[in-house]
């Protein structure tokens, strides 16, 4: 059962400052040996920010974060070291490798993949709740790589790699991302699902970086009224020239909403670009800027700086001595 805005409101940590620390070890010398037992240890409806530190390792796991148990972190030493990784196909919301369903989700320095090829939908990342950031995570798949499905998204410095890989009606902003695409022919790096003018909803790129090592669009419609914003983004000679495309239906192209403003690199060259698409002013572009568009101000926060075991006792983020 999924958690109200009201309920987790009413429930919100009052200490930001502060989480209960949870290990993963694989070597046996953590509270657990696998991620998902840590996040089953956490109780329903929790109140106090839990974070779960991950030591370095490949973890085969099939991993969900239950929508009942808000303020959950998940974090590595860094991607390259703390790996999830599974090999599922079919079904975008049940082959996800790790599906974050709760509110208030973090995760930093992990590498997230669906390693099950190139013959079918094979998502790495499901996000479907509200209030969720990535710090410095790899999410890697080939086909439909990120279901960044619904609430509001931040991602901050991660590598994203795949066809149609960025899918999903969430409202999300992408901060100095690499986005690289592995299609070698006529992929698309979004598929925006927004049905509706009237919805608050879009995927906004930041001073991202975005390469590939074949052709492929910055976005085709999933929905009607789709939209996807690039501001300051470097664009490599892997952009299709067109731009955009409307996925085989000319009706989308008077309803999406495919904005550029300032982007540079040669795919940036909008000289060829199709004419449904827009050169954004500075004073359109203004709103997808900043973390306005997804409240981030509201909800964003730092890392904790304090942490305790479950019975309240101090103890240190990198060793298991109490303080």
């Amino acid at each position: 059962m999924a958690v109200s805005n009201t309920t987790t409101a009413a429930k919100d940590p009052t200490d930001m400052s502060t989480a209960i620390l949870i290990r993963v070890d694989q070597t046996g010398k953590g509270d657990f040996g696998k991620i998902q037992d840590a996040i089953d240890s956490v109780p329903s409806n929790n109140s106090e920010l839990v974070f779960i530190s991950i030591k370095p390792g490949t973890y085969r796991e099939k991993i969900v974060v239950p929508a009942d148990k808000p303020f959950i972190t998940l974090s590595g030493t860094k991607s390259s070291d703390t790996i999830i990784t599974w090999n599922d196909s079919g079904e975008i919301f049940a082959s996800p490798t790790l599906s974050v369903l709760a509110s208030d989700f973090v995760g930093r320095y992990i590498t997230i993949q669906n390693t099950y090829g190139t013959s079918g939908k094979a998502v790495a990342l499901r996000v479907s709740g509200d209030r969720a950031a990535f710090y410095s995570c790899k999410i890697l798949s080939y086909q439909d790589t990120l279901l960044d499905d619904v609430g509001k998204h931040y991602f901050n410095n991660c590598i994203e790699g795949a066809i149609d890989f960025i899918f999903g009606n969430a409202a999300s902003l992408y901060e100095k991302c690499h986005l690289h695409s592995l299609s070698e022919r006529d992929g698309a790096i979004t598929a925006q699902h927004r049905v509706s003018s009237a919805e608050n909803t879009g995927f906004t790129f930041l001073g991202c970086n975005i390469t590939g090592v074949g052709a492929s669009f910055l976005g085709r419609p999933w929905g009607a009224s789709s939209r996807v914003v690039f501001t300051y983004c470097h664009m490599s000679s892997a952009i299709i020239p067109q731009g955009w495309n409307d996925w085989g239906d000319e009706t989308k192209q008077r309803s999406v909403y495919y904005g550029e403003y300032k982007c540079y690199g040669p795919g940036a060259n909008r000289s060829k670009r199709v004419g449904w698409s827009r050169s954004l002013t500075s004073d359109e572009a203004a709103q997808f800027l900043t973390k306005d568009m997804i409240g981030g101000k509201n909800w964003l926060r730092d890392p904790p700086i304090h942490f305790k075991r479950a019975s309240g006792a101090l103890v240190s983020l990198n060793s298991d001595e109490n303080e």
